[in-house]
């Protein structure tokens, strides 16, 4: 694996680099992993790149000690409907509808790598087109901003295999270890927020949350405490990947319902693991999501491995 070259020093926000400064391909696939606040996944260019089984190199790729190590595989290619599109696979093999730390990556990526000149473009995912907009500083871009549409509420659209019942966000009961209450949110894909009171095993918790028949899509589960100074503190587990530093939609959910509840201003920064996310609730019921991305290395995948 080719390390990433730059002429710049290497700033928090990752390294920016050209197509042309990348090293001589060889005969297999190139790839570049790339981070949002520690969420991170590999990046393939499906407008030079096939890939056969997305599924299973998803898998592969992954695999943070047979393969390159990541939250998944991001495919960024045509669309016919707007600038990009982008299919996301979780380590597992499963297709996300949409990821927003990787929408924000893919931002970053097409602009530095040459693909377009656009600090506005559209985004095609599995939920929706999304809006981009890149916050450049020195012709690199700082940040990456994202109209993640407005939250569903509906048990339907979440989907919860429950009827909607009088208030919004969708609460629901959990029979966990110990008796738990959540609020359930679409932003793409299921979440379902927890404000615990007590010490909980995020990861136990997790597993039992994506396969209870309450979710049957699964779900993502985020915890969170609110602080003294206003904001939010978070962590998720992520169906398909588990515990991760990171996850945009979830972060997106976590202060939509916190803000219902009056837990939380319309506008607020979400701390996780990785990072910290801005997340705006706007009066027309959209939220923006804003943060950074980074790239970390480029490298190339042996012909010889099935993709």
């Amino acid at each position: 694996m080719a390390p990433a070259n730059t002429e710049r020093s290497r700033k928090r926000s990752g390294f920016c680099i050209s197509a042309d400064m990348l090293p001589p391909r060889g005969d297999g696939m190139r790839f570049t992993k790339m981070q949002g606040i520690g969420n991170d996944y590999i990046y393939v260019n499906a407008f030079e790149e096939t890939v056969r089984e997305p599924e299973k190199l998803a898998r592969r790729v992954s695999d943070r000690h047979f393969g390159i190590g990541g939250d998944g595989l991001v495919l960024i290619g045509p669309s016919s409907s707007a600038d990009f599109r982008m299919r996301m696979f979780n380590l597992d093999g499963s297709e996300g509808a949409m990821c927003g730390n990787a929408a924000r990556c893919i931002g970053k990526y097409v602009y530095e790598r040459g693909l377009t000149d656009k600090t506005d473009f559209l985004l095609e995912t599995g939920s929706g087109i999304k809006q981009i907009h890149l916050n450049l500083e020195g012709g690199s871009v700082r940040s990456v901003s994202v109209d993640m549409g407005k939250p569903r509420f509906l048990a339907r659209e979440i989907p919860v295999a429950m009827e909607d019942g009088p208030n919004i966000p969708l609460k629901v009961s959990l029979p966990w270890r110990i008796p738990l209450e959540g609020y359930c949110v679409s932003m793409g894909n299921p979440h379902c927020v927890i404000f615990p009171k007590e010490d909980i095993d995020l990861i136990e918790l997790g597993k039992w949350m994506a396969k209870n028949p309450l979710f049957p899509d699964g779900v993502n589960t985020e915890l969170v405490w609110p602080q003294k100074d206003g904001t939010l503190i978070m962590r998720v587990y992520e169906r398909g990947s588990g515990e991760t530093l990171a996850c945009g939609t979830g972060a997106c959910a976590v202060l939509v319902v916190a803000n219902m509840l009056h837990l939380s201003p319309e506008e607020n920064m979400v701390h996780l693991l990785g990072g910290d996310l801005k997340i705006r609730y706007l009066p027309d019921g959209r939220v923006i999501k804003t943060g950074p991305a980074a790239f970390v290395f480029d490298g190339e995948w042996p012909e010889d491995e099935d993709i």
